[in-house]
């Protein structure tokens, strides 16, 4: 069985990160269609840019109408905002939304990024922003799920953008396909051998 499991999503915005990719980015992660399994459910940010950039991505979501949940360290930052968002849980994290909220949290590097990446994610499609190649390299290796990108929407995981035809599903498992899945991903073989009388010495 290949199942087509949870999409639990996430956004890294390393602290290195073109702040206006990285806004959009997430907003269309999260906006374009919050119903789907490649939609981010989770945004994690790097403590370095937070201030910066968590106010600015925040006021975005809220006029799309997304409803915010964050981390202690970011209702710190957003004390103007305080009246608008609501306290991050621990559930959230592991919590596929498919709808118009978002779960932020503030980690202290790519490596708390990666670790909560791999705890809480459900291995199908993640997203770093930076503009560093060596921590794109080390985020797109040491993050284990179908799919990982560096600077794009984690919305391109699907069948038909990868070139694969009509979609099935998304799988998350590691044994047969992982990743979207067209028709030939779910064709299996029997293999038949013609003999003559041969045997096997």
């Amino acid at each position: 069985m290949i199942k087509h499991y949870k999409g639990i999503c996430h956004t890294y915005v390393d602290g290195s990160a073109d702040i206006t990719m990285a806004l959009a980015i997430a907003f269309n992660a999260k906006t374009h269609r919050p119903g789907v399994c490649n939609a981010m459910e989770t945004l994690l940010i790097d403590r370095a840019i937070a201030s910066e950039y968590l106010p600015e991505i925040t006021d975005q979501l809220l006029s799309a109408d997304v409803e915010v949940r964050v981390d202690q360290r970011g209702q710190e930052i957003l004390k103007d905002q305080k009246s608008a968002i609501k306290k991050a849980t621990e559930e959230d994290w592991t919590t596929e939304y498919l709808d118009r909220i978002l779960s932020i949290r503030i980690v202290e590097d790519i490596e708390q990024a990666i670790d909560h990446i791999n705890q809480y994610g459900s291995g199908h499609s993640d997203t770093i922003v930076t503009t560093s190649r060596e921590k794109a390299e080390r985020f797109m290796e040491g993050v284990d799920s179908a799919a990982v990108y560096w600077n794009a929407s984690t919305r391109f995981t699907d069948g038909a953008e990868f070139g694969m035809g009509a979609e099935i599903g998304i799988s998350t498992d590691k044994i047969g396909a992982r990743g979207p899945m067209g028709l030939n991903e779910l064709t299996s073989y029997k293999w038949l051998g013609y003999g003559t009388g041969q045997i096997r010495t």
